[in-house]
């Protein structure tokens, strides 16, 4: 008896392009030098549509929600030390710290994720943020998204 001859699957088809408008948007808040931007830029080229938002700068107790809200919130915190690590051009008062908390209540209160930066690399960082969005099923592009410019005191050209 002849062998038949197995068919072959179908080839998948390409991928539809998504624009970063189609994905839902995540927001990335958090303290002056917990690694927004980075975080940001990480979760971009992973194809997540992500921006930051600085808040920290604001006294608009929502603005993290206004102009797009977000399907989800991400909150970074880091330590003073982490801070004046990160930032040693920045002097950091406790009050210019209490005014940050007070501006960024809101985003912490409402956050769907928050993550302590401070003992962390921006890789661990990303790790956690990207375990949690797939473990969600937050959708994603299958490839890059083109990075966006910085905003706060990463848009700051160095000294």
């Amino acid at each position: 008896m002849p062998r038949r001859r197995r068919r072959q699957p179908d080839p998948p088809p390409d991928p539809i392009p998504i624009e970063p408008g189609d994905l839902p948007l995540i927001k990335v808040v958090g303290v002056s030098g917990s690694g927004k931007s980075t975080l940001v830029r990480g979760l971009r080229r992973a194809g997540y549509h992500a921006r930051p938002v600085s808040q920290e700068h604001s006294n608009i107790p929502d603005l993290w929600r206004q102009f797009d809200p977000p399907a989800l919130l991400i909150y970074l915190n880091a330590s003073p030390a982490a801070q004046r690590a990160r930032r040693p051009d920045v002097t950091w008062t406790a009050a210019a710290r209490r005014d940050e908390a007070q501006r960024l209540a809101h985003a912490w209160e409402h956050a769907d994720l928050r993550i302590d930066t401070s003992n962390l690399t921006p890789d661990d960082v990303l790790d956690l943020a990207l375990t949690y969005l797939r473990r969600r099923g937050i959708r994603h592009a299958a490839g890059p998204l083109t990075d966006i410019p910085p905003t706060g005191t990463a848009a700051r050209p160095p000294a």
